[in-house]
């Protein structure tokens, strides 16, 4: 993965993105603003065992949402998503 020097890097990319509430997986496609757009999103409910969501790609509970738009401001950190994105509902 290439390095970010600002959310503009982002683009193209996929992400793990957690909030204080809750976290999200997806492409981003633009930024707008303070918001991110994501496509091709996801809710994800429950990661489980942390080290596997992140270099397996493993989720336990995921609900693919389409379109997502998530603040920049209630981003607490985001990880690199190397894996497929979620299609369907577990």
């Amino acid at each position: 993965m290439n390095s970010i020097d600002n959310y503009d890097d982002m683009v193209g990319k996929k992400f793990f993105l957690r909030t204080v509430t809750y976290h999200l997986v997806g492409r981003v496609t633009k930024r707008v603003g303070n918001f991110l757009e994501l496509r091709e999103a996801s809710w994800v409910a429950d990661s489980g065992r942390f080290m596997q969501a992140i270099k397996e790609g493993t989720l336990e509970e995921v609900e693919p949402v389409g379109t997502a738009y998530i603040n920049l401001d209630s981003v607490t950190d985001f990880f690199p998503w190397d894996h497929e994105l979620p299609k369907e509902q577990r």
